[in-house]
């Protein structure tokens, strides 16, 4: 396997680091995410997210402890659940989860209320929440892929002695949500409201992630006419928008006892355009981000996969670059994908796709200035000001 050595490493951390204590992310991975390696413009979000990830911890030993009293597990088992739970869950940027804490500020502030301890602990308890369907989504999502990496270390599935027991591993993540919840929400008026709207974001994202899948052939077998904007959207919607924009908005508007549904539906209808433009972004970084930047291998174009970029390509094509297209799209051949991504250069793509980044972000700032007469926007502002114009 060509990830031998790193992913060896990776499985020797997974298996000897200890089981309790603060979660210890990359420094590095830290200071990108949080601007503490810039001019320090950013360290109130640093902050933030140092008090979010003592609450992981509490969260970990929760569940450990919900173990503990309720299966007879050999402490192998529980051991590997809290291991892959550490694993996959909170080293990505989470801007998700940040994201309830900021919500539920901005309302309950916003009512004339003060932001109490509590009030931070269950939004920050909602917001791993997210991160965890993330985890399960992308544990999952990664065997479909064939990923190789992720969050700049091996993809779970593909650390020794792991493999396809990875499915299974998704789904109890997945699970923990629900332990999680019942745990801190079931005495809360808003339990109800909370459950239905994670199942209902499941269930959309995993409808997205089928068309996702099936909106490409066999690789070799090309179906240029599949490639729309109609169907790219469709997917960006359903696949990536409700749990990584709607989600975490929805979430601490319930939290923080929003009844109003016109209020929602402006959320929602913010959120759905924010995650197509993030869904492109991720189109774009496939194919021309650094991966040691974005901690992941692209693999869109020998995918097959329906893109941004090859929906623009065909827009402004000839027919000699259509064909180009045709005989080297979705082929997994390193000769065939730098083809691919020299017609891309022929057609500006890359120029293009700045030029369609800096559009939507200008629709989406006069959205929020809009949405400012009836509702709070700082979490939205906070999301968009988090991934405009990112790298990873």
């Amino acid at each position: 396997d060509e990830d031998c050595s790193s992913a060896d490493k990776a499985y020797y951390r997974l298996h000897t680091e200890p089981t309790s204590g603060a979660c210890e992310i990359d420094s590095a991975r830290n200071a990108a995410d949080t601007g503490e390696a810039g001019d320090g413009s950013d360290d109130w979000v640093g902050d933030m997210k140092a008090e979010f990830m003592k609450v992981f911890d509490v969260l970990v030993n929760d569940l450990r402890g919900d173990l503990d009293e309720r299966f007879d597990l050999p402490a192998t088992a529980k051991d590997y659940i809290e291991k892959s739970v550490r694993y996959n869950v909170p080293h990505g940027k989470l801007n998700r989860g940040l994201a309830v804490v900021q919500c539920m500020k901005d309302y309950i502030s916003g009512s004339g209320k003060a932001v109490s301890e509590e009030d931070i602990f269950l939004a920050s308890v909602l917001g791993w929440c997210v991160e965890f369907l993330q985890a399960f989504f992308l544990v999952a999502d990664d065997i479909m892929d064939a990923s190789v990496t992720r969050r700049g270390q091996p993809c779970f599935y593909k650390l020794p002695h792991i493999g396809l027991n990875a499915i299974n591993d998704s789904i109890v993540l997945e699970n923990l949500i629900y332990v999680i919840l019942k745990r801190y929400f079931s005495q809360k008026s808003c339990y109800v409201e909370l459950m239905n709207l994670f199942h209902e974001i499941t269930y959309t994202t995993s409808l997205g992630q089928l068309l996702d899948l099936t909106s490409q052939k066999e690789q070799g077998d090309v179906d240029l006419n599949s490639f729309t904007y109609e169907q790219l959207e469709r997917i960006y919607r359903y696949k990536t928008a409700h749990y990584s924009f709607y989600l975490p908005v929805a979430l601490a508007m319930h939290l923080s006892d929003v009844r109003d549904e016109k209020l929602f539906d402006t959320a929602k209808d913010i959120c759905i355009d924010m995650g197509i433009y993030f869904q492109a972004q991720d189109d774009f970084i496939d194919c021309y981000g650094d991966p040691s930047v974005t901690g992941k291998i692209g693999t869109d174009i020998e995918d097959n996969k329906c893109t941004w970029l090859v929906v623009e390509a065909l827009k402004v094509a000839t027919e000699d670059d259509r064909r180009v297209l045709e005989e080297n799209y979705g082929r997994p051949n390193e000769g065939m994908v730098k083809t691919v991504k020299s017609l891309y250069k022929k057609l500006q793509i890359e120029d293009k796709f700045h030029e369609y980044e800096k559009t939507y972000h200008a629709k989406l700032v006069e959205k929020i200035e809009k949405a400012k007469l009836i509702m709070p926007t700082g979490a939205l502002e906070f999301l968009l000001n988090k991934i405009f114009k990112r790298s990873k």
